[in-house]
């Protein structure tokens, strides 16, 4: 299993020297003169349509302290806009404005563009089996695991 967890990592490194493994958010970046932290909660709050702020830090792989900075740039661009929950006034969701539902939608169809050409690569008979292996991972993640993905 050891070997095979190097040949994972030396393949994903090699992939990423060869085609940066953030393209295309990369120029999404620059285009939207948003940090990679911004553009993946404006598509996380464009598929799960609202998140707590936990829920939104767990996703981006911050601390609930950091997605604050995060969400309050996003807030003043005007793409998203903090709830409170009627229920707990001390939990906060966070929603996408009409305005960042528009850019949302442009994020995705350059992410689907992109993932689009990596398919390419693919024959029919590869794109099952990454399919599969996909589906079995998410299947043997833990309840926890699978509930945070949605």
């Amino acid at each position: 299993m050891s070997g095979d967890i190097d040949r994972f990592q030396r393949l994903l490194f090699t992939l990423g020297r060869l085609h940066s493994l953030r393209d295309p958010l990369a120029s999404c970046c620059e285009r939207t003169q948003l940090t990679a932290p911004q553009i993946h909660a404006l598509l996380w709050l464009g598929q799960d349509e609202a998140l707590t702020m936990g829920e939104l830090a767990q996703r981006l792989g911050i601390t609930e302290k950091t997605v604050t900075g995060v969400v309050d740039r996003l807030e003043r661009e005007g793409h998203v806009q903090r709830e409170r929950s009627p229920e707990d006034r001390r939990v906060v969701h966070c929603r996408l404005t009409a305005e960042g539902a528009r850019l949302y939608r442009k994020l995705d169809r350059t992410v689907l563009q992109g993932m689009g050409r990596m398919l390419e690569q693919l024959d029919a008979s590869d794109r099952r089996a990454l399919f599969r292996i996909l589906e079995k991972l998410i299947a043997s993640a833990s309840p926890e695991d699978a509930h945070a993905g949605r």
